[in-house]
């Protein structure tokens, strides 16, 4: 505020001092001169002291007047205690001088300058306007004004703003613009307009005025005046006070307009200012508006912010960011969105649209069984529904894709009316679930639902297969006639020729035809199978079927045609051809082309040293030569065999055959010593008769007979009269074991043990008496009986023992004792089931003890075999990228756990995919692993445990994305489905931090 008033006083004092100066040189007049000269000077606290000394002196009046109000003003100016009493005081002694106008002016501005309102205004009211300028009245009423308003007394500050308003001066705009803010406060803001007006039309307020301005417009709703003032000041003003602030009021009228382009350049001009956040149904509005110009990425960024709550507001703004989101292509954030404005009840409207979309995204994105709950409940409850029709349709194919079969099939059965898709549908569904029974080995289960399949025959294609596996079912619980049966049902359907189910029809059938003896059927199933299916759609399959063929017509005699058939396999590199070797060899000598065997034998032999059917060819090859009297080569073949594979069943006949080449060749020594080790080692062996007679022979050759007695003696003990009463007593105890009795087994074989010493029988009643043991759950007795038999080194109970000892040391995590009896149980493996049972032992035991390359090792050895249990394959890959990822050795881990996933909807696959997902979290790469859950978790939904977890790295992974919306929506999408107690309490546990 200006101070000319203050200044003009000071000029005349001055200059009536000068006057009386001249016309006074002395006296007291020339001391006032002096004074007035320090005040004249602003030394106000030299002017207050001098001023002081002359308060006794009795001046004239007038004099006595200047120099009270010049002591009073000095001290002021000093801020001396007591000053505005002295002002005060002045005020009160002269009433009827002009100087008290001047001083109730002064102490005025000496409260306002010090923002004590409450004593300026009574100064300021004691200055009577008619004896100031002009200027300074227009002053002094906007203060009086001013401090009115800040002690916000607006009435008494408008009364004096309205008298400032009708001077002009320069306090007039200052009056227009508190005077439009009191308007504006106290609700007139027609008048708050007008008065805005008037200030707006300074350089000062033009800046200020304008979003004040702005906001009346819009409360009045005066939208066009808004947006025409707004739009002009914001393009032709620089320094507007909060810009930002006329934008969003901009945003809100063309929102109001339905100018949603304008609206959403506004609400984005507002929020890029950063000067504060927009109010709730703001960022509505400003999703909306982006929505609608189909800037969807924009309005997901509004909307998530207001879809976090429980109004309405949070309800339809899930509901466009569903929408938003299919847009964008992501079907995965629209499920949450929409299943959260379904599950508000405030719009009913939005509720049901939300729900049946949250039905059909589910679909689209695969997740079939969130689909199927959807679609059933918008079916249930708006049944006469503007998408009733819609919904019954989306539902079958979701019924259809579902991996929640159980849940699918139980949908289905309640529904009162079954339409054609439907009951397709059904046919389908329950065809699955006997897949899924099938695989888990639940045969009785996978019949029923094969049969409730096959019962609604709507699709042919889907009636063959159902008779298929329910064949597959029974031909793998051994239930091989009601396995033909179903295969025979199926070939009557008369598929078409290049049905794949039917050509696999003609190999299972085939082999149930060959395990019950019945050739000539099954030489026509394998017959038909070679002829019609190409080799490459499965060649191990076919190439199986070839030589099965083969073995068909050997067993028949009918040795030309099977040996067509082996050459054939030969020249077409089958994949058995160690078996096609060992076979050929064998029809060669029944077609008496013993060189040729030899050749085929041998090329086994050179070419497959770890064949299972090494030791076939070896002791095949020894019998042709002691066929052709070759002895020596025979000898020295038989040789080789028990060397190489001592544990082998062949042992004793290889014995027999190398002591009757010895013989042969008059080397009687030899020979007594080889059926010496029959009747010692082997004394229960088919052959043991022979070797007693072989003995006998050579011992009387060379004068030896005296020997035979003690090998008589022990014969007799091995191998009783099958009448006796020790042979009965041990088939009894054999028949309590083999009948489930394991205790009475148990003390039936420990008795016979105690009653017969010196049995021949005594290795096989310990490994029964062990297994009866561990059938009990007691693997320590077991283990101790196992390995009582493992030390006989020439037991022929011997290598079971191993592998039993390989199996319990394995379950009981003594991994560094079941190592080496795993190793020695896979080299001496007879069949692919015992080789797989120890080389997935060794699999799991090196990877549990930590040494993980071993375990990658041992899992490729693994999948080499095949499927020879149906979890082996995955269980192997499942194993071998855990070993990778320990090893830290992450592209094969994933690359691993990648065809895990593809190739296996199993247990294993659902944590695969979970330890996929993981890894890349793990690294922070979140919207990958996202990605990944998103692309393959539908088939996993009936592994919950999996299943759960891969939902709940998820909703981790949206917090990591900033995504709190998204992570809720998935957390609480777990607690609507998971029946898993653990998964649900994870859920709980997250959710509660995140709220």
């Amino acid at each position: 505020m200006k101070k000319s008033f203050v200044l003009l006083l000071m000029y005349v004092m001055v200059q009536t001092a000068y006057s009386q100066s001249g016309l006074y040189q002395s006296g007291d007049q020339k001391i006032l001169d002096d004074n007035f000269e320090l005040f004249q000077k602003h030394l106000f606290s030299a002017s207050r002291f001098e001023f002081e000394q002359l308060k006794d002196i009795p001046f004239e009046e007038n004099q006595k007047i200047m120099v009270d109000f010049h002591h009073a003003v000095s001290a002021l100016k000093i801020d001396n205690p007591g000053a505005p009493d002295l002002i005060n005081y002045f005020i009160r002694n002269y009433p009827h001088s002009p100087k008290i106008n001047e001083a109730a002016y002064i102490l005025g501005n000496y409260y306002f300058d010090r923002k004590n309102y409450r004593e300026a205004i009574p100064a300021f009211r004691q200055v009577q306007s008619g004896y100031v300028a002009f200027n300074n009245n227009s002053e002094v009423l906007f203060k009086t004004g001013y401090s009115y308003f800040q002690l916000n007394d607006y009435k008494n500050a408008l009364q004096f703003f309205n008298l400032v308003k009708k001077i002009k001066g320069e306090y007039n705009p200052d009056a227009y613009y508190y005077a439009g803010y009191i308007a504006k406060e106290s609700g007139q803001l027609d008048q708050a307009i007008a008065d805005f007006k008037e200030a707006d039309k300074t350089p000062f307020y033009s800046q200020k005025v304008p979003y004040m301005l702005a906001g009346i417009y819009y409360k009045q709703g005066y939208y066009d005046e808004l947006i025409a003032y707004g739009e002009s000041v914001i393009q032709s003003r620089k320094s507007l006070d909060k810009k930002e602030e006329i934008h969003l009021y901009l945003a809100e009228a063309y929102f109001e307009k339905r100018d949603f382009p304008n609206a959403a350049l506004n609400y984005d001009a507002f929020v890029n200012a950063r000067k504060r956040d927009l109010e709730r149904p703001q960022i509505y509005k400003a999703g909306i508006a982006q929505f609608e110009i189909q800037n969807y990425q924009r309005a997901t960024d509004y909307f998530k912010v207001t879809a976090v709550g429980e109004d309405k507001i949070a309800q339809v703004s899930s509901y466009y960011l569903g929408h938003s989101y299919l847009k964008l292509n992501n079907p995965q954030f629209a499920s949450n969105s929409f299943n959260a404005a379904y599950k508000s009840d405030i719009d009913l409207q939005i509720k049901e649209e939300a729900l049946v979309n949250y039905g059909k995204v589910n679909l689209e994105r695969g997740s079939f069984q969130e689909a199927v709950n959807a679609l059933d409940s918008y079916l249930e409850n708006y049944p006469n529904g503007a998408y009733a029709r819609e919904a019954e349709n989306l539902l079958t194919d979701a019924l259809i894709n579902t991996s929640n079969y159980l849940r699918a099939i139980e949908h289905i059965e309640k529904m009162p009316r079954k339409s054609d898709r439907i009951k397709a549908a059904y046919q389908k569904i329950t065809f699955y679930q006997g897949l899924v029974y099938y695989r888990d080995k639940r045969n009785e289960m996978a019949t029923t639902f094969f049969d409730k399949s096959i019962s609604n025959p709507i699709d042919k294609a889907i009636l063959v297969q159902a008779h298929f596996w329910k064949a597959e079912n029974f031909a793998s619980s051994d239930n091989i006639p009601m396995a033909i049966k179903s295969y025979e049902e199926l070939q009557r359907l008369r598929p078409n020729p290049t049905d794949p189910y039917l050509q696999k029809s003609y190999y299972g059938l085939g082999y149930a035809y060959f395990n019950t003896q019945q050739y000539p059927k099954a030489e026509t199933q394998f017959k038909q199978y070679v002829d019609r299916v190409p080799r490459d759609t499965d060649r191990e399959i076919y190439d199986e079927a070839m030589i099965r063929l083969g073995d068909i017509y050997y067993v028949q005699k009918r040795f030309a045609d099977a040996q067509n058939i082996f050459q054939k396999a030969i020249a077409d590199n089958n994949s058995f051809i160690d078996y096609v070797y060992f076979r050929s060899g064998v029809v060669y000598n029944f077609q008496n082309r013993n060189n040729d065997a030899i050749s085929q034998l041998d090329k086994l032999i050179s070419n497959h040293p770890n064949s299972l059917y090494f030791e076939d060819a070896l002791f095949q090859k020894s019998q042709i030569n002691m066929e052709e009297m070759r002895y020596a080569e025979a000898r020295d073949g038989f040789a080789r065999l028990i060397s190489s594979k001592p544990n082998s069943p062949f042992v004793p006949f290889a014995l027999e055959g190398s002591a009757v080449a010895n013989f042969s060749m008059q080397n009687y020594d030899q020979t007594i010593n080889e059926y010496k080790r029959i009747l010692e080692n082997h004394p229960n062996s088919s052959n043991a008769e022979a070797a007693l007679v072989g003995l006998q022979e050579a011992l009387t050759l060379q004068g030896r007979t005296a020997e035979f007695s003690q090998y008589l003696s022990r014969y007799r003990n091995a191998n009783p009269d099958n009448k006796s009463l020790q042979n009965l007593e041990y088939e009894a105890a054999k028949n309590l074991f083999f009948g489930g009795s394991y205790s009475e087994a148990i003390k039936a074989f420990t008795g016979y043990l105690n009653n017969y010493p010196q049995s021949a029988n005594t290795d096989e009643a310990n490994y029964f008496i062990g297994d009866s043991y561990s059938k009990l759950d007691n693997n320590i007795l077991a283990l101790e009986y196992f390995y009582k038999i493992e030390r006989e080194r020439n037991s022929a109970q011997r290598l079971r023992a191993v592998q039993r000892i390989a199996t319990i040391e394995l379950e009981n995590k003594n991994y560094n004792n079941a190592i080496p009896y795993l190793r020695e149980a896979g080299n001496n493996a007879r069949n692919k089931i015992e080789e797989f049972e120890a080389l997935n032992g060794l699999m799991q035991a090196y990877f549990i003890s930590g040494t993980y390359d071993s375990a990658v090792y041992f899992a490729d050895r693994v999948i080499f075999l095949g499927s020879i249990t149906q979890d082996a394959l995955p269980f192997a890959l499942l194993t071998k990228a855990k070993a990778y990822q320990m090893l830290g050795d992450e592209n094969n881990a994933n690359e691993t756990l990648m065809e895990l996933v593809n190739e296996y909807t199993t247990i294993q696959g659902a944590e695969g995919l979970f330890l996929l997902a993981e890894s890349y979290a793990k690294k922070g790469e979140f919207e990958r692993s996202n990605n990944i859950i998103f692309d393959f978790v539908a088939p996993f939904s009936s592994h919950d445990h999996w299943y759960g977890k891969c939902f709940l790295l998820l909703a981790d992974n949206y917090l990591q994305l900033g995504e709190a919306f998204q992570a809720k929506a998935t957390l609480e999408s777990i607690l609507d489905g998971s029946t898993n107690q653990e998964i649900i309490g994870l859920a709980k546990e997250k959710l509660s931090n995140i709220k």
